[in-house]
């Protein structure tokens, strides 16, 4: 379990892989439940929509990425994040995190998008 774990509440969290400067995991977000603002110094997150659809919101430069199963979209390194579930309900996603050392910082926006 990595430490960061206990930020958020999620339905389900698997490593599947993990290597020095790369991991992948499998995140699956219950209705209502949310990956919260977040950013990494220096890994980019690839994340694969496997059910959705679900929401990537970014900071700087502010976007909202919509994905259906099979999409996918990168963030890359210092891009504050937001990740739920469209319309707040259910989605499931593999997170592809790397190449580099794995970080997760707490960034406050005023409102949730």
């Amino acid at each position: 379990m990595d430490e960061h774990d206990k930020d958020y509440p999620a339905e389900q969290r698997e490593t599947l892989a993990e290597a020095p400067g790369l991991r992948v995991r499998l995140l699956a977000l219950a209705p209502g439940q949310c990956v919260p603002w977040h950013y990494h110094n220096n890994i980019t997150d690839t994340f694969f929509c496997m059910k959705g659809p679900m929401r990537v919101t970014t900071r700087n430069p502010d976007a909202t990425h919509v994905l259906n199963p099979g999409d996918t979209v990168a963030v890359p390194p210092g891009v504050a994040h937001y990740v739920e579930g469209s319309g707040a309900g259910a989605c499931r996603f593999m997170i592809v995190q790397g190449v580099g050392e794995y970080d997760y910082v707490p960034s406050e926006f005023p409102s949730n998008p």
